[in-house]
């Protein structure tokens, strides 16, 4: 049974218990922050954000010891923080309130808890950061072809993409140099990856060589 180690009675703070949870809170926000480094791309400006994230909240929590004034104080300057904040994607937003539930915990003395969750979470985070769950599948692209002025972009590419693609969708028609060209838009499933290729060659016989870009589909946001 997991068990805070500050006394219940308000006010009865120890020097020695505040520099135990600020160390913890510390050590493992590094842990948080080397988590978070491991899942590709960072700036260490974030990076230093998530270290000192639970010792910042573990102290804030330490100094409200259950007065109800100053935490409506501090909730309210939690939402000016909030507002005045760039959106970020949804890995850094979780990764955020990881930290913040660490700092929580460790300011209300339940240290054992913030290493087992910090832990528990952290491997999570590995897991699936390292596996291909909820990634789209392959097969599906997002396709640009650009046209002349005189083709009609309605029925041109019909017989390739009944070949290889079980899906196909135009999204978008866009003018470009000056209207003497079209920009198609598709979203396609292909049926085979492997003769993306094969699609590409036969794709640039019809349109000329025009330029062709083909790529991951992006219908999600990753911004929360």
């Amino acid at each position: 049974m997991f068990t805070s180690i500050l006394s219940s009675v308000e006010g009865s703070l120890t020097i020695q218990n505040a520099l135990l949870c600020t160390i913890v809170s510390l050590v493992l926000g590094f842990l948080i922050a080397a988590v978070y480094m491991s899942q590709g791309a960072f700036s260490k400006n974030f990076v230093i954000t998530l270290v000192m994230l639970p010792m910042l909240v573990q102290m804030i929590i330490m100094l409200v010891n259950g007065n109800l004034g100053t935490s409506v104080a501090v909730l309210g300057a939690f939402g000016l923080i909030r507002f005045r904040s760039v959106p970020g994607s949804s890995k850094e937003i979780a990764s955020i309130f990881f930290a913040m539930a660490v700092g929580l915990a460790t300011g209300m003395g339940f240290l054992s808890f913030a290493v087992m969750m910090t832990l528990v979470v952290g491997i999570v985070f590995l897991v699936l950061g390292r596996t291909s769950f909820g990634e789209m599948k392959n097969a599906e692209k997002d396709l640009r072809i650009t046209i002349a002025e005189n083709l009609d972009y309605t029925e041109i590419f019909d017989d390739i993409f009944q070949n290889y693609t079980r899906k196909c969708n135009l999204q978008r028609v866009k003018t470009t140099n000056l209207g003497s060209m079209y920009e198609l838009d598709y979203h396609i499933t292909l049926k085979d990856p492997k003769k993306e290729k094969e699609m590409i060659d036969a794709i640039r016989c019809r349109n000329g060589n025009l330029t062709i870009v083909c790529g991951r589909r992006n219908t999600v946001q990753d911004e929360l």
